[in-house]
């Protein structure tokens, strides 16, 4: 009988002005990637802006590896991203000015992925 493929499900609010918060989310899901786990983010709240287009080049943690880094390895490792339609429209944000792999979705897809995940964390 064939293994299930464990599932985790990172929910981003922190954007960034807060590097850590905004870049440790990728550092466990590129380590929960490498370990055979599927792996979906999504991005509420400011953790929307991440997903725009150039903005990890100007988000820096100290102690960490790059996050433009990160976020490429975690999109090359088939990793999906679903951003927050009401967020990022508050923002004036829309989908053309997302990083390619991002998806703006609604709360319905939030839910769904949460729910079918072993396990969620949030930051």
């Amino acid at each position: 009988m064939e293994e299930k493929v464990k599932k985790l499900f990172i929910m981003v609010t922190n954007g960034p002005e807060n590097p850590e918060l905004a870049t440790i989310p990728f550092v466990m899901a590129t380590a929960a990637q490498a370990s055979d786990v599927e792996v979906v983010m999504g991005f509420q709240g400011n953790g929307s802006m991440l997903a725009v287009k150039c903005m990890a080049n100007h988000v820096f943690a100290n102690g960490f590896p790059k996050l433009s880094e990160l976020i490429d390895a975690y999109t090359e490792a088939g990793g999906k991203m679903y951003v927050c339609g009401p967020c990022v429209g508050s923002r004036q944000v829309n989908e053309e000015e997302l990083i390619q792999g991002a998806t703006i979705v609604g709360a319905a897809t939030f839910v769904s992925e949460s729910l079918s995940a072993a396990q969620s964390l949030i930051y």
